[in-house]
C-alpha cells in the first residue's frame, strides 16, 4: 500500500458539475471544479462514485509528529496524506467498494466494534452498512495514510438560501479572509460540494499588534444566542499561517449548534468554546496536522452535548479546560465519537483548570488510533481548581501508548501558585486492545495530602484481554480510597 501512496502526485482536478447525486438511499456531493482530489482511493456507494478529499494528517514516525508539535511556526510542513470520502445514507442498506491500484492481501475496518468485515475481490474491497457511522479502512496494513469515510443521515432541514438569516455557502469554492460574526438567530449554511477557503490577508503588517489581534481573529465566531453552523461542505484553513493562527470555530454564545461540517487544516484550537453555554456539537469532522490544532476544546462552558463526531488531529481531541470565569466548567457530555490520537490527549480535563470543573462524562466512544506522547484517558491538573465528577464509560481503544491518568503537579502550563484537586471519579467498561507495547497503564499521582486525588472507582477495565487489578495501579500516598472491582 506504502508505494501507491506516491500516485497522490498525479491527483487530478474534479471538472464535473457540482450537481447533487442520488441513488434511492444515497446522496452524493460532488467535489468543486479546481478541488485537487486523492488519487489512491476509488470509492462507490450503491454504485455512485464519491469523491476523495485530501487529507493532511500526523506523519508516520513518531518523531516527526513531535517535531510538527514543537517546531510551530513550520508545523504545517509536516504531514502525511490520508483521504476521506463523505455522502449522506437516507435510510436502508449501502454498499460500500473501494478500490487501490494493488491487490489487496488485507484490510480492516475501524472502530472494529462495528463488526464489520470486508469482502476483498482482487483490487477491491466491499462491505455493506444500513445506518450514518464514521468509518476508517486500512489496507494492507497502511495505517497513517488510511482513507476515512463518513457516512452521514440525511440533511432535513436546509435552511433557506433567501432568507436574510442565513450566511449561505452554496457548491463551489470560496474564499474568506475577514472573520464571519454569527449573531442572534443567524445560520451559516455550508452546503454539500462547498468547501470555504480560509486564508491570510497578506496586507495586514504584522508589525502592528491591533493589525495582528485582528488577523488572529477565528474565522467563524458563534457570538449570538440560537445560532448555528449545518451542511455538509468543508472549512479549510490550509492558508492560514502560524503567524496569524486563529480558530476555525469560536464559540462563546447560547444555544449554539455545531452540525454535519468537515473541519480541514486548522491552524490552531479548530473548535473553541470559551464561556458557551447550551451547546450541541454533533456530526463534525475534524482533521488536522498542525501544532496546537486541538479538536475541541471546552472552556469556561455549560451544559455541552458533543455526539457522533470524528476527530483526527495532532493535538488534544476533546478537552475540558477552565481559565477565570467564576462558575467554571460542568455538565458536559461526550458521546458516540470515534477518535485518532496523534500526539496528545484523546480524551481529557486540563491542562488548564484554573476553576471548578464538575460533571463530565465521555462514554460510548472509539479510539481507533493513538500514538501519543501523552496519554489516552486524562485528568491534568497543574493549576489550583477543583476536578470533580468525572466518568470515563464504555470506551473502546484499539491502540495506546500510554492508557490512563489522574495526576496533580506543576507543569509547562502551569499559572497558579497553588494545586489543585481531583475527587470522584469512575473508569468503568473500558476494553483495551493493544497489540503493541503498553508504555504506561493507570497511574494516579496526587500532590500531598492537601491536594489529593479521591474517590477513584476502576470497574470492568480490560487491557489486553486481563481484568485490571489493584495490583495494576500506579498510585503514590496522595490516593485516597480507590475501589477496584
Amino acid at each position: 500500500m506504502k508505494k501507491i501512496f506516491f500516485l497522490l502526485v498525479a491527483s487530478s482536478f474534479l471538472t464535473v458539475s457540482c450537481n447533487t447525486e442520488k441513488a434511492d438511499n444515497v446522496i452524493v456531493y460532488p467535489a468543486p471544479e479546481g478541488e485537487v482530489l486523492n488519487a489512491v482511493y476509488k470509492v462507490t456507494a450503491n454504485g455512485l462514485n464519491i469523491p476523495v478529499y485530501i487529507a493532511k494528517v500526523g506523519m508516520e514516525r513518531r518523531a516527526n509528529r513531535e517535531r510538527a508539535m514543537d517546531d510551530q511556526p513550520n508545523s504545517h510542513l509536516f504531514y502525511d496524506v490520508a483521504g476521506f470520502a463523505s455522502f449522506d445514507l437516507k435510510s436502508g442498506q449501502v454498499e460500500i467498494k473501494v478500490s487501490v491500484d494493488e491487490a489487496i492481501q488485507t484490510a480492516k475496518i475501524l472502530p472494529t466494534s462495528f463488526g464489520i468485515t470486508p469482502k476483498i475481490t482482487g483490487k477491491s474491497l466491499s462491505f455493506t452498512i444500513d445506518k450514518p457511522q464514521h468509518l476508517t479502512v486500512e489496507i494492507n496494513g497502511e495505517h497513517i495514510r488510511s482513507l476515512h469515510i463518513f457516512v452521514n443521515p440525511e440533511e432535513t432541514d436546509v435552511p433557506d438560501p433567501n432568507d436574510p438569516n442565513v450566511i449561505y455557502f452554496g457548491p463551489g469554492i470560496h474564499n474568506i479572509a475577514e472573520s464571519i460574526e454569527v449573531t442572534d438567530n443567524k445560520t451559516v449554511y455550508v452546503a454539500g460540494g462547498a468547501i470555504v477557503r480560509c486564508y491570510n490577508d497578506t496586507t495586514i503588517s504584522t508589525s502592528d499588534p491591533d493589525a495582528r489581534r485582528k488577523a488572529r481573529r477565528p474565522s467563524f465566531i458563534f457570538s449570538g444566542q440560537n445560532v448555528k453552523i449545518q451542511g455538509r461542505g468543508i472549512i479549510d484553513q490550509e492558508n492560514v499561517y502560524r503567524l496569524q493562527a486563529r480558530n476555525i470555530f469560536s464559540v462563546t454564545g447560547k444555544d449554539v449548534s455545531l452540525e454535519g461540517v468537515i473541519l480541514r487544516n486548522a491552524s490552531v484550537w479548530t473548535v473553541s468554546l470559551r464561556g458557551a453555554d447550551r451547546v450541541h456539537i454533533d456530526n463534525i469532522k475534524l482533521l488536522g496536522h498542525r501544532a496546537n490544532s486541538d479538536g475541541i476544546d471546552i472552556c469556561d462552558s455549560w451544559e455541552v452535548l458533543v455526539e457522533n463526531c470524528f476527530i483526527r488531529t495532532l493535538d488534544d481531541l476533546i478537552v475540558v479546560k477552565t481559565y477565570n470565569r467564576e462558575n467554571g466548567t460542568g455538565n458536559v457530555l461526550a458521546r458516540k465519537c470515534v477518535l485518532w490520537n496523534e500526539v496528545a490527549h484523546a480524551l481529557s480535563i486540563g491542562a488548564e483548570i484554573q476553576q471548578v470543573v464538575d460533571g463530565v462524562t465521555f462514554t460510548d466512544c472509539d479510539i481507533i488510533g493513538d500514538h501519543c506522547r501523552e496519554w489516552s484517558l486524562r485528568v491534568y491538573q497543574c493549576d489550583k481548581g477543583m476536578v470533580k465528577n468525572i466518568t470515563f464509560d464504555n470506551i473502546r481503544i484499539e491502540e495506546s501508548v500510554k492508557f490512563a491518568s489522574l495526576w496533580i503537579n506543576e507543569a509547562t502550563w502551569t499559572t497558579d501558585p497553588e494545586r489543585g484537586h481531583i475527587e470522584n471519579v469512575v473508569f468503568k467498561d473500558i476494553t483495551l486492545k493493544n497489540d503493541g507495547p503498553l508504555v504506561k497503564g493507570i497511574e494516579f499521582l496526587g500532590y500531598d495530602e492537601g491536594h489529593a486525588v479521591k474517590n477513584v472507582v476502576v470497574d470492568n477495565v480490560v487491557v489486553q484481554g486481563k481484568k485490571v487489578t489493584r495490583d495494576d495501579i500506579v498510585a503514590n500516598d496522595y490516593v485516597y480510597d480507590l475501589t477496584v472491582k
